[in-house]
């Protein structure tokens, strides 16, 4: 039976790949992606290979910090596969920036959400032993509120319900978990939590709430001119912060 556990496949570094920065960004989205692989590029930072996703890597210079950029990765499945590959490649502290679903009226389209947990309802995360359904408040973690704070953003904290199914969200569905204390609806953040926490790295994540379904009828939000600007502001500021740290 325990020739039959073995894992067949392992992410690992392949001959001639690079290693990467220990700390970086995975961006979720593929704009955001776009975005913040273009702040790269301008920070002198030099594209590489990743599949099915992006990566770029900054380099230190004058005082800045190297890091890394990657993504987009939708889903739980492609998420936890970048996130696989970029832990192989060097990985140690991941920040992963998102959009969001608000459950609860306490949430608006362009607020800022950090997950300290998980309601998992994708597929991704029950094949890794261990699932983990809380993620630990890091320094890391408080550095980052703190820092959002200061610059006059309100950041809530809670847990979200992770599904592979946004078309199948139910009124039902969404009651559930919020009487279970999710505050948010996304797509990757439990099986994100659950990689990091097998592998044994350190994960933070930021979603901004894109649209809304605490109302009678779903409100999206993400063509929004304002939503489309705090999206843009908040991405400068995490790539500045990372590289500060």
């Amino acid at each position: 039976m325990a020739g039959r556990e073995k894992i067949i496949i392992r992410p690992s570094r392949t001959p001639g790949e690079k290693e990467i920065p220990p700390v970086g960004i995975l961006c979720l989205n593929p704009s955001d992606a776009v975005f913040l692989g273009q702040m790269a590029k301008d920070a002198c930072g030099r594209r590489r290979f990743l599949f099915n996703s992006s990566l770029h890597v900054v380099p230190a210079i004058d005082g800045w910090g190297e890091i890394f950029v990657a993504g987009p990765a939708v889903g739980a499945p492609m998420a936890a596969m970048t996130l696989e590959k970029l832990i192989a490649l060097g990985c140690r502290r991941i920040m992963v920036w998102g959009w969001c679903g608000a459950l609860v009226p306490t949430l608006r389209v362009g607020d800022l959400l950090l997950p300290t947990g998980g309601f998992s309802d994708e597929g991704t995360s029950r094949h890794y032993p261990d699932h983990v359904d809380k993620v630990g408040n890091s320094i890391w973690g408080r550095h980052l509120h703190g820092h959002l704070r200061n610059l006059g953003w309100h950041c809530s904290e809670g847990p979200v319900w992770t599904t592979d199914a946004p078309y199948r969200e139910t009124r039902a569905k969404v009651e559930d978990n919020v009487s279970r204390g999710a505050l948010g609806v996304e797509m990757e953040f439990t099986a994100l939590a659950t990689v990091a926490a097998f592998r044994k790295i350190e994960l933070v994540a930021l979603l901004i709430v894109s649209d809304e379904l605490w109302g009678e009828a779903w409100c999206p939000g993400f063509q929004r001119r304002e939503f489309k600007r705090k999206r843009r502001l908040v991405g400068e500021e995490i790539f500045t912060w990372l590289r500060q740290i």
